[in-house]
């Protein structure tokens, strides 16, 4: 018996799962106290499952809680960093390229001190551990307690990181410190402004755990709860403290992991309709397809995993306008207000609802309302909602072969006509709550990106080291170990680099082990 719950920026959604079988779902405003909106939600389909909170096994939750935060500059901690790699890298300091505005929110408090590794793991240099105290002891005096750790081809050796949070623990116990081992890829500069970036959301990330726990509480619920993270897995509450940037972009995430549960589809395109945006991915092996570029976060590049998602202004709540002749859909929205502002519910706001309902393919609110609009304008809306969905999977398709395309999130009531490219439109009742699905079913996961040196030990023992990494960091996260299973392996041979290097990444995922698991 599982709650799946997705606290989005207009709507908390929540589901109640018993052996793979929605049993209850609810869609209620998002409260601006984040833990009333999970009460409230989760009482509902806990009541109207006529089960008890003793009977929940599992609680996973998803949020824009974090993601929100970063890009609004809101609730940020001030940031030491601290990057060990001289005499590389020097010209470029932490920090680089940063927005102004982020920049005075979290502070230029940075240091750079010998140390780091080579592509194969080899020292480049000998850490300077007289400057990580030096620098421990000025953050502290500072009153910085969130610290940031940077190592050169630290994921391929993550020792010194390791050592020199070790030394600050020792000077600067009460601290807060971020590895980027632990979250970013190789490329130092990428790679540093994700565990600055985690490290800001250090406060935020203990507060939002603790109101998580405190909903639980209140509810009588004593089961374990997990967040869900961009890859379409889960993590424990202690690992959310710890990595809170994981949880970026796991919306549309949730909801095509629960679009290819609903569907059955494991090989798709998938819209997620909101009310204010439509969110577009695509399914791979039924996960989504990772983003294989750097990302821009709130202005800020990264090259942690991401999924590969397009966000086009079109949702229920998108404002439609007419200007000499054209048709202007979005991107500005009435967002959660569109029960008193759309047309339908009284309001005297024209939106992309009331067009579907004056179209007469959607039966929301009362239609005479928009019965005096004139036939030629809504045809030329209703055309182009559906040519913005149409031009935006075409660029998420990576071939001119048709592909399948499922609909989710509650604007999906918009679409009702075929869109070019597209073999099949699927969609399901339950639609509208895939997000909180997705949370539902997420697996556990355990990833490992590195680079090994194929001449040096050979193909199959780069791939059987790299599998068995990842199924401990996977089985220490949570799975069952009967249940794990490779969902991916990429290999990118390194031509510049000697030695046969070849920068490997395996992911294996499993089931996540509940009290009444074998």
């Amino acid at each position: 018996m599982r709650i799946g719950v997705d606290v989005g920026g207009t709507n908390t959604d929540a589901v109640l799962v018993e052996a793979s079988t929605i049993r209850e779902s609810i869609k209620m405003p998002t409260t601006r106290d984040v833990g009333d909106g999970i009460v409230n939600a989760i009482a509902h389909v806990i009541e109207a499952g006529g089960v008890t909170p003793s009977d929940i096994e599992v609680v996973s939750i998803g949020t824009t809680h974090f993601t929100n935060a970063f890009v609004q500059r809101r609730s940020l901690d001030r940031v030491g960093a601290i990057r060990v790699a001289l005499p590389a890298s020097s010209a470029l300091p932490p920090l680089t390229d940063w927005p102004s505005d982020l920049c005075a929110q979290i502070g230029d408090n940075h240091i750079m001190v010998r140390g780091g590794y080579q592509y194969d793991g080899r020292i480049n240099s000998e850490l300077d551990e007289d400057a990580i105290i030096a620098a421990a002891k000025n953050f502290k005096d500072k009153g910085i307690d969130s610290i940031a750790i940077s190592g050169l081809f630290a994921p391929v050796n993550d020792a010194m990181e390791r050592r020199t949070e070790e030394l600050i623990r020792q000077t600067f116990p009460e601290s807060t410190i971020t590895l980027s081992s632990g979250i970013g890829r190789i490329g130092l500069l990428e790679r540093e402004n994700a565990g600055i970036m985690n490290a800001s959301l250090a406060s935020l990330a203990r507060s939002t755990v603790s109101g998580f726990k405190n909903a639980l509480r209140t509810l009588g619920i004593t089961a374990p709860f997990y967040v869900s993270q961009n890859d379409g897995t889960l993590m424990s509450a202690d690992f959310v403290e710890q990595y809170p940037v994981l949880t970026f972009a796991s919306g549309p995430t949730n909801s095509m992991r629960g679009a290819a549960y609903l569907s059955g589809i494991k090989e798709a395109i998938v819209a997620d309709i909101g009310g204010t945006t439509t969110d577009i991915g695509v399914l791979n092996g039924g996960f989504p397809r990772e983003s294989s570029i750097m990302v821009d976060i709130g202005g800020v590049k990264t090259n942690f995993r991401m999924p590969d998602v397009l966000a086009i202004g079109l949702g229920g709540g998108s404002i439609v306008s007419f200007k000499d002749g054209d048709v202007q859909i979005g991107p500005q929205s009435v967002g959660y207000e569109i029960t008193q502002k759309s047309l339908v519910f009284g309001g005297d706001t024209l939106t992309a609802t009331d067009i579907a309902v004056a179209a007469g393919y959607a039966d929301i609110g009362d239609p005479s309302l928009v019965s005096h609009l004139p036939a030629e304008q809504v045809e030329a809306a209703v055309a182009k909602i559906h040519l913005m969905l149409e031009d935006s999977v075409d660029r998420m398709k990576t071939s001119r072969a048709d592909v399948p395309l499922i609909l989710v999130g509650g604007g999906s009531v918009l679409i009702n006509r075929d869109i070019s490219g597209v073999s099949e439109i699927v969609r399901d009742p339950n639609a509208g709550v895939a997000n909180a699905i997705g949370a539902s079913i997420a697996m556990v996961s355990g990833e490992v990106d590195r680079v090994y040196s194929y001449e040096t030990m050979g193909r199959d023992a780069a791939l059987e080291a790299a599998t068995t990494q990842a199924n401990t960091q996977a089985i220490e996260a949570g799975a069952h170990p009967g249940s794990l299973s490779i969902a991916d392996i990429e290999e990118l041979p390194l031509a510049y680099m000697p030695g046969g290097a070849v920068r490997l990444r395996v992911k294996v995922v499993g089931e996540l082990q509940t009290a009444g698991a074998n």
